[in-house]
This record gives structure tokens, sequence and C-alpha cells, in this order.
């Protein structure tokens, strides 16, 4: 029996068609941050919108903005509807989270992270209402809205900033979750029950005693006493691991928290006006009611911040959140490299206390740490004393000791850290820690 090859069979051409077209049908559009246009994005959960619809949430690795998937039009028109109907000027109401109200639910997205609120269209713009397997414990989850919300409003006419609002709704709605607000008695049990640690005990007090102030309410607040601890003070091995082996932006930010000691929330305000290229200063704008302050940054941060694109007004994206995903998972893979778990301690306050520990540590001067944190009170800086000491007792004081006969010299010694101490026989005497 004979087979004829040069005529192919009709079935397996048929299926062979078929997968051809399988394997070169269109994928769909590639997800591109709608803010810098870069395609490194990282998958970050789903969002289920109110007409069943499930989308995907993306992270850009360039900017940290936080998207959904731009291919969906539904979710588009629902997140312009909330942003342009919602406004601080007036209170806001919210509707039952059943109904068609233009709100994205967010049972997938950042699970465990109550409070999600986004400055959009002028307004501040619910992200995540109460799901219904987080029922509270008294009232619906509209009224505790419509009071939650209220309250945001009045909190914001009293003066305090937004992300004061954030961290008391925060904290409120996982109150509401587990206790009636409206029962001072039952949040007090609940407080005297529960596992929390007493700093974050006393948080909780402060938050509802400010609520129930709003309210109308009174309450005999109880008093929790936390046991103070130190700060964690990493080796400068281990942050500069973690800056080498971040992105390129990620990796500017933090050498900028390592180099200035600011907070976190005064990095991601800065503008590209702030930075003086030639003079190497940048200017920090104060938060938290600490003092404006102007400080030195080094010609390696200045290469860095250089070759960061000028898209916007500010150098970082100010969303927090953001960017503490993109750290946590770089400091994750880092550590785990590096076979040090040590790495997973670090924070990115973690490197404010670093730079003050060894800012003292060098200089021995604590008003100049007052200064360079930009703390009103002495006492919030007197800890670093402390830290240094348990850092540094068993080690000797030692120096390198340098001596200069011309003023040349002496430019050269002070350019490169070293402190004058004395003359002897017409030669000047520096000297720097080791």
């Amino acid at each position: 029996m004979s087979i004829d090859v040069s005529k192919p069979d009709d079935d397996l051409e048929k299926g062979l068609a078929e997968a051809r077209g399988k394997h070169d049908a269109p994928r769909g559009p590639k997800a591109r941050c709608p803010d810098c246009g870069s395609t490194r994005v990282w998958r970050n959960g789903f969002r289920r919108l109110v007409n069943g619809e499930r989308v995907q949430v993306y992270i850009c690795a360039s900017c940290y903005r936080k998207f959904t998937d731009p291919s969906n039009n539904s979710n588009q028109n629902l997140n312009r509807k909330t942003a342009d109907s919602h406004n601080l000027s007036e209170p806001m109401e919210v509707k039952d989270l059943n109904s068609s109200n233009g709100y994205p639910t967010s049972e997938d997205e950042d699970q465990g992270k109550a409070g999600a609120w986004s400055e959009t269209g002028g307004g501040l713009v619910l992200e995540k209402p109460l799901q219904k397997s987080e029922r509270p414990a008294g009232g619906t989850e509209t009224s505790i809205e419509n009071l939650l919300l209220n309250f945001a409003l009045w909190l914001r006419k009293q003066g305090r900033s937004e992300d004061t609002v954030k961290l008391y709704i925060r904290n409120l709605r996982k109150l509401a979750r587990s206790v009636d607000l409206s029962d001072p008695e039952a949040v007090k049990e609940f407080l005297a029950k529960t596992g929390l640690s007493e700093s974050t005990k006393n948080t909780y007090v402060a938050v509802y005693s400010t609520f129930l102030k709003f309210t109308g309410g009174r309450w005999e607040k109880p008093n929790y006493k936390p046991v103070e601890k130190m700060p964690f003070i990493p080796t400068e091995e281990e942050l500069d691991a973690l800056i080498a082996g971040s992105g390129k932006k990620t990796a500017t930010l933090l050498q900028l928290l390592k180099e200035t000691g600011c907070r976190i929330g005064e990095a991601l305000r800065l503008k590209w006006t702030d930075v003086d290229f030639e003079r190497r200063v940048v200017s920090i704008t104060p938060e938290k009611g600490s003092r404006a302050r102007i400080l030195p940054i080094s010609e390696r941060l200045v290469g860095m911040l250089n070759k960061l694109p000028k898209k916007s007004e500010t150098i970082f994206a100010p969303k927090s959140h953001s960017i503490e995903v993109i750290f946590n998972r770089k400091r994750r893979v880092i550590a785990e490299k590096l076979n040090n778990p040590r790495i997973l301690k670090i924070t990115l306050h973690t490197f404010r206390h670093w730079k003050a520990t060894m800012e003292y540590h060098k200089t021995k001067d604590i008003i100049h740490v007052k200064e360079l944190l930009g703390h009103k009170s002495i006492e919030n800086t007197m800890v670093y004393i402390n830290v240094e000491k348990a850092l540094f007792q068993y080690k000797n004081d030692e120096f390198y000791c340098k001596t200069a006969s011309s003023i040349e010299e002496a430019s050269k010694l002070i350019e490169a850290g070293f402190e004058y101490v004395t003359t002897f026989n017409g030669v000047l005497m520096f000297r720097k820690r080791k």
C-alpha cells in the first residue's frame, strides 16, 4: 500500500490551521502606565466592579502609579463617575453597597488593608467600603460609612492633614469590624481583651477619643503604658544591599532616605524645584509638625536624580502604599538571596533611625542631630544617644590622625571629614573617627 505524501490529509491540515490560529491570536493590549507610559508593571490583585466584572490591578515599577486594566472601559467610566460625584466641599453620602452606586468594590485587592483612600477629582474618594464579610458589630455598612465620611470632613475642617485623616479612618474601620463604635464601654472591653501591643492600644484610644468628640460622646479613656523599644539599626552594608538590588527610581528614593534621614512622606512630596543640583542640597518640606530644613546630598545622589525622567512636578509618586508594596517585595528577594533575615526588619523609616544614630556617633552633637531630623523637641532626639551607646559601647574611640602645614592641605582634610584638634610646632593636627 502506497501513501501519497504530496497531498496533505484534510483533517490534519485543518487541525494545523486551527492551532496556528490560536497561537497567532491577538493577546490584547499590554498594560501601560497612564502616567509615565512604562510597561514595567506588576500585577497587584483584582478589583471587582458593581456590574460583576473583575479587572486586573497593576502597580507601575517606574513611578509607583496604581491603575487598573486599561482595556476595560466600564471600569474607567465607573471610576470617573465616582471621582466626579464627590468633593470635600460638601458631605458625601454612601449608598447601599448592593445598589449600582458607582463604587467599585475591592474584594480581591489589598486584603487586610482597611481604610484605603485616594485623592481623585479634588476630593477624598472611598476605595474600599466595608465588605459583607466584614459587617460591623453595630449598625449597617451604610450608616457606619456615612458616619466615617462625615468624620473625615470634620477632621479636615479642624485642620488635620490628609495623612492624619487616612490614619484615623483606617483605625476606626478596623475597630468597627469587632465592636460597636457607639458603645464606649464595649470599645474599652475589646481593647482590654485583644492581644495588641500597648502602643497600638494607645493609638486606638487617641483616635476613638477624637471620634467621640465629633459625635458628642464621652468616655473614661483607659491608660496604657507602652514598653519602650530601641529602634532597629542595620549595618550600612545591609542598607547598601537593598539600594543596589532595587530599581532605578526605588534605589534613588532609598539613597535619599539614607543620606538625609527625612521621613518617607517628606521624600514623596519632594519636587524637582526643591533640589539645587549646583549646590547639592535639597529643601525638605516638613510633615508631622517638624521643622523645614535644607540638607546636603552627595554627588552620587545627584547623579541618580539626573537619570530619572522629569515628567511630573514631583520626583517620586506621592503614593506611599504602592512604594511600600514594591519595597517589601524587593526586601524579601534580597533577604533570601543573601540569606540574611535581618534585612526583613528594615523598613522605610529605618533609614531615618540609621542616619540619626550614625550622625550622632560621628559628631557627638545631639543638637546637630535634632536639627537634621527637624525635631522641635530635643526629647524626641535623646533616644539616639542610648542607641549609639548600645551599638558602640564595646568600641574604643579610635581616630585617624592627619597633619597639615598649609591652607591647601588643611582644606583637603576638612573636605575629607577630618576635624581640627590643635596646632603643635606650627603644624595643624586633625582627626576623624574610625
